[in-house]
């Protein structure tokens, strides 16, 4: 019995050997890529910055409706604001860890790490990591435009915006990590991809965001994982109360499709 104690920390540390170097040499590849340090650090504050000024009267202050509701007297770009920052988590879940993944197993790149005194868990681990803390840089990056471009005011609660920002992660992420899981081909990866996040940006408000988004869009995006994160950040920049549907529904999404991803993952 302690021989087995003792052995097991040692043989995990050992299978986590050169992480490290893994994560760093993984970071600098990637910071390589133009079009991923694009779209994850910069789309969301161009973004910002395009529909701010380009669109007339997204400065102006919102007054055609109710005075008791939460958005009147807000700059029309503010309401953009909580779907920009629920895509700047999408678009690298699930348009760009899958396409990452499907080339590693494209090119055999998991099943070589298979031999090496390195998991190829490892390799998972650390694109997860870059891709999480790319969100977290563009979603930062977008909130400090915003404020210093349109003087985007402080959130009413903001407990409740940085809860539904992280669940919306993780619901992204583990439908992300569902299609990475199964797909075998970058082209195959993209084509998944973009058919789920296109619907899932419409269904989030994109193109309709808060006060003018229809009923029936608003209704059916708050099952939607990216939907219900927009909507949840939404609550709790502007209004009051506490979204609980939309925070359920993104619990449910992680608890279904993380173990799901985890358990059709293929290595080859």
């Amino acid at each position: 019995m302690t021989t087995a104690v003792a052995t097991a920390p040692v043989r995990t540390t050992r299978r986590w050997r050169g992480f490290g170097p893994l994560l760093r040499t993984e970071t600098m590849v990637w910071l390589r890529d133009f079009t991923s340090v694009f779209f994850g650090v910069l789309f969301p504050s161009v973004l910002m910055v395009g529909v701010g000024f380009a669109i007339p009267g997204m400065r102006d202050p919102i007054t055609d409706v109710p005075p008791g509701s939460a958005w009147y007297g807000v700059p029309a770009i503010a309401t953009f604001l909580p779907t920009v920052l629920a895509m700047a988590v999408g678009t690298l879940a699930v348009l760009s860890l899958p396409v990452t993944f499907a080339t590693f197993r494209d090119k055999g790149v998991l099943r070589r790490l298979s031999t090496t005194p390195l998991r190829p868990q490892g390799m998972v681990v650390a694109h997860l990591l870059i891709n999480v803390g790319t969100s977290l840089v563009g979603a930062a990056l977008a909130i400090v435009v915003a404020e210093v471009a349109f003087g985007i005011v402080a959130p009413e609660q903001l407990g409740v915006v940085v809860l539904a920002f992280a669940l919306g992660l993780l619901s992204m992420f583990s439908l992300g990590m569902l299609i990475a899981a199964v797909v075998t081909k970058p082209a195959t990866a993209n084509a998944v991809g973009s058919l789920v996040y296109f619907p899932l940006l419409f269904l989030a408000g994109l193109w309709t965001p808060g006060p003018i988004m229809p009923d029936f869009v608003r209704e059916i995006g708050v099952y939607t994982p990216m939907g219900a994160a927009a909507q949840a950040m939404d609550t709790g920049w502007f209004g009051e109360g506490f979204p609980l549907l939309q925070c359920v529904v993104m619990v449910a999404w992680t608890a279904v499709l993380l173990p799901l991803a985890a358990r059709l993952f293929r290595w080859t």
